[in-house]
């Protein structure tokens, strides 16, 4: 299994540096409508949250592959090959956190590859509120995140 970002809510600055340095590791410019990771604002809980590809065991974007564009790599990173790609946008519509991404202008689709194990969003989180873990090491990281979200909405609400 790939190792998996896993971000900390209550970390997060909202200063989406993830999505900047996202899209400047894929696309070489500074666009966030081009980056792999969405900075997701809870107005309500005054909260933000980047919120990306979970690399997922039973990945419905690639299940949902026509041609076979996106496939789990050695390193268990579901990657997309461009020239397999007819861009119908069946992942994008599959992809349950809806990271898998269209760009119009770029006649692509993009989604998260861990910066071909960078992982540059980690990296440059000037909060540390995104990280790199093992699953191995501990098993259950995605309802950790999910847990660390709820637990910051209910001190939010409360």
């Amino acid at each position: 299994m790939a190792k998996q970002l896993v971000v900390d809510p209550k970390k997060c600055k909202n200063c989406r540096t993830c999505e900047l340095v996202c899209s400047f590791r894929h696309f070489e410019e500074f666009n966030p409508r081009l980056s792999n990771v969405t900075v997701f604002q809870y107005e309500q809980a005054s909260i933000t949250v980047p919120i990306m590809c979970m690399q997922c065991d039973e990945a419905a974007c690639a299940a949902t592959c026509p041609t076979g564009a996106l496939t789990r790599d050695a390193n268990g990173v579901i990657t997309h090959d461009a020239s397999k790609c007819i861009v119908c946008k069946m992942c994008v519509s599959a992809c349950p956190l809806g990271n898998v991404s269209y760009s119009p202008a770029k006649r692509t689709i993009h989604k998260c590859d861990m910066c071909d194990g960078e992982t540059w969003c980690a990296t440059y989180c000037p909060s540390g509120a995104i990280s790199v873990v093992d699953p191995n090491e501990a098993p259950d990281k995605k309802q950790l995140a999910a847990d660390k979200m709820k637990a910051t909405l209910e001190e939010v609400q409360a």
